[in-house]
């Protein structure tokens, strides 16, 4: 079936139950909510509260089945050239299991455990040391993923390391972070795929330099491309581990450029993190769409952006350890299915990625709720919660859950009133998460769950997931821009010139 013809039967589906409003779905069947859910581990989601039905939710596991989920699923994991603009194949999940007999699947994930064995001799040996404070030095997929797990998962209390991230190149933030180190007593990292990414080479050699005769024991770097570092800072082979070009910059916290998140919580909670992960890809890779977590996840995306036409999507963590979970998602999503053309060539036939935004709970109940509650536009939303919290305020949980569910309830149902202003329509559509515990192995199950839902996405779409040119153009202009504000040469567009002469003063 051609692409044309899967989303016009879709937009026949969306229709129909467009006339239902979602209270009446969920009210009309009873066994919604127990069949309308999946749990894999120690993750739990719930799609009651989704603008579907169960003719809908066929045709949508139909048209994964014409669109090849389970071969292009298992083409991703035996390292197939899935990348197909760069000629790579995308092997991440290398990185966490043994999941293929393809050769070159079993030889990334030789290498992977390879790396991981220099991780932790690295790691014991800086605990062994007197260092207290680490600096991780990357930005894009060198640096979300990574702040991401080391905030959510570090305890009540510092681990052996307080680990600091430094990513834009806005002085003010090294500035900031540097103030109150010890030069005596960091180390940095500097993570960087080609190792010429112009904010981390910048901040790479402020934090050099402010390390003075400490840099020379106590800076290492993580790239695929491992004699820049080396030559451009000194680095001994020792001190660099590696990267590859088959995982893709915003997959890459599970391999070294998980470093950061071994320091601050440990090498075993590390591979407990990865461990959670694996768990979700044998999930993935082995379950039929019906069944399928990622699937069920992958096809709501796809339901509420061509079936039902909106264009945000909003992912509201109730966990304030996950506040980070938003800027995660952002890349992983936005730069992953933010295309326009379809593996060929030609154009796409329809909207892709929607824009992805959001926070936590129960901040934002007093910030843009208002918006999700009784503005005009209808934002999908994905709500994670946690069973089982770590900290002793027990009354704080109670409550945080009872938002949680409070919200998802009123988006779902709405509320009416004879006075306009005080009623809520209802009908916003949003899939429940719930994690038992925020701890390594659930965190890596919930990040694998979004990485293979973006992919299904993407071979739904028929578009590359694990290229990004759309980043580089700018960076290209920037580079041309330098001269420019130094007064060297004078700029081709005439309001970038304008703009310069007020930068200049």
């Amino acid at each position: 079936m051609s692409d044309a013809s899967r989303l016009s039967q879709l937009s026949a589906q969306a229709g129909r139950v467009a006339n239902t409003s979602l209270s009446q779905l969920i009210a009309a069947d009873p066994a919604r909510a127990r069949d309308f859910a999946l749990r894999v581990g120690p993750v739990y989601a719930s799609f009651a509260r989704q603008h579907y039905d169960r003719e809908a939710l066929a045709q949508l596991f139909a048209a994964a089945q014409d669109a090849g989920f389970a071969p292009r699923l298992r083409a991703l994991f035996d390292g197939e050239t899935v990348n197909v603009t760069e000629g790579r194949p995308a092997l991440h999940t290398a990185l966490r299991g043994d999941f293929s007999p393809a050769s070159v699947a079993r030889d990334a994930h030789a290498q992977a455990l390879q790396a991981r064995k220099r991780m932790r001799a690295i790691v014991e040996a800086l605990e062994a040391s007197d260092v207290t404070d680490i600096v991780s030095v990357g930005i894009g997929g060198s640096d979300l993923g990574p702040r991401l797990a080391a905030d959510a998962l570090i305890g009540a209390a510092p681990g052996r390391f307080r680990v600091h991230f430094l990513s834009n190149v806005d002085g003010h933030a090294a500035q900031r972070i540097l103030a109150g180190l010890d030069p005596a007593r960091t180390a940095a990292l500097l993570i960087s795929k080609t190792f010429g990414t112009q904010e981390t080479l910048l901040n790479g050699a402020v934090v050099r330099d402010w390390l003075g005769q400490h840099a020379a024991q106590r800076l290492y770097a993580i790239s695929a491309n491992v004699d820049r570092p080396a030559a451009a800072f000194g680095i001994p082979p020792e001190r660099i581990l590696p990267m590859w070009d088959w995982v893709g910059g915003r997959y890459s916290l599970w391999s070294a450029v998980g470093l950061p998140i071994a320091l601050a919580i440990g090498m075993d909670a590390f591979e407990a993190f990865l461990d959670g992960a694996a768990e979700m890809d044998a999930h993935v890779l082995n379950a039929a769409p019906a069944d399928n977590l990622a699937a069920w996840h992958a096809l709501t995306a796809i339901w509420n952006r061509n079936g039902l036409g909106y264009a945000t999507q909003a992912v509201l963590a109730y966990d304030d350890r996950l506040k980070l979970l938003s800027n995660y998602l952002q890349q992983l999503v936005m730069e992953s299915l933010g295309k326009s053309t379809r593996l060929d060539g030609s154009a796409i036939v329809a909207d892709t990625v929607p824009v992805w935004w959001g926070g936590v709970g129960t901040d934002t109940q007093h910030s843009f709720f208002q918006a999700l509650h009784q503005g005009s536009s209808i934002v999908p939303g994905d709500f994670i919660g946690v069973i089982r919290s770590d900290a002793p305020y027990s009354q704080n949980h109670l409550a945080l859950q009872s938002n949680l569910l409070a919200q998802t309830e009123a988006f779902a149902n709405g509320q009416g009133s004879n006075d306009p202003h005080r009623a809520y329509a209802g009908g916003r559509p949003s899939t429940t998460i719930l994690l038992d515990a925020l701890d390594p192995r659930s965190l890596g199950a919930l990040l694998a769950l979004y990485e293979h839902s973006v992919y299904l996405q993407s071979v739904f779409w028929d578009i590359n997931a694990f290229d990004q040119f759309g980043v580089e153009l700018g960076k290209q202009v920037a580079s041309r821009l330098l001269p420019a504000l130094a007064g060297e040469v004078e700029a081709d567009d005439p309001v970038t010139r304008e703009l310069i002469a007020q930068l200049r003063g």
